[in-house]
């Protein structure tokens, strides 16, 4: 009997070492040594040094002069960074309808220059919710408010857009794709920062 419990508790104490200590520290220092933005969140900051968000974890945007993210089912209002999730609703659910076509009526009534149907994009969210990227073509079909609310040329924020465009992964994994975040962050850099209007102050 003492000799199965010495043998129990020495198996505890290296897997203990093993497992809990020096494998958490060998992938931390991995993390930090090769990945390090990644390891820490991938945080954005602005021209200010302040940290607006991750480059990983989509926000809303609401005001006009910039880009629209996909919408989100994470938390009860979503975008929520805490509870990263889909809504579960299914083709046949109402609930899910209702909701697409509020943002499609939103969306066209926001968008009157746009050309084409509103991306389905636009419309549907990612399964975690959170995500941070959109296609190229749901970013210019965005163009039009943007250039307007701005009061600047069209073709300089799809020269923007081009620009910020991110290529498939190692050249054939995935598609083309624009980080929302880092797009709205860019506009404000090239054209500056908009007063923010009444409305958006009121929210």
């Amino acid at each position: 009997m003492k000799t199965n419990l010495l043998i129990a508790l020495r198996t505890t104490v290296v897997t203990l070492l093993l497992t809990g200590v020096l494998y958490p520290l060998a992938v931390t220092g991995i993390g930090q040594l090769f990945f390090a933005s990644a390891a820490n969140g991938s945080f954005v900051t602005d021209e200010q040094g302040r940290v607006v968000g991750s480059e990983l974890i989509a926000q809303p945007f609401t005001q006009s002069c910039y880009f629209q993210p996909r919408p989100s089912a994470a938390g009860d209002k979503g975008f929520d960074a805490t509870s990263s999730s889909g809504s579960n609703l299914g083709p046949t659910s109402q609930k899910l309808r209702d909701r697409a076509a509020t943002d499609l009526e939103r969306l066209r009534r926001e968008n009157p220059a746009a050309r084409g149907p509103v991306p389905a994009e636009l419309l549907t969210a990612s399964g975690s919710g959170l995500d941070p990227h959109l296609s190229p073509e749901a970013a210019l079909w965005q163009v039009p408010r943007i250039a307007a609310a701005r009061g600047i040329a069209a073709d300089r924020v799809r020269t923007l857009i081009a620009t910020e465009t991110e290529p498939r992964t190692l050249g054939f994994l995935g598609e083309p794709r624009v980080n929302i975040l880092l797009l709205n962050l860019a506009l404000d850099r090239q054209f500056g920062r908009p007063e923010r209007s009444a409305e958006a102050r009121s929210k």
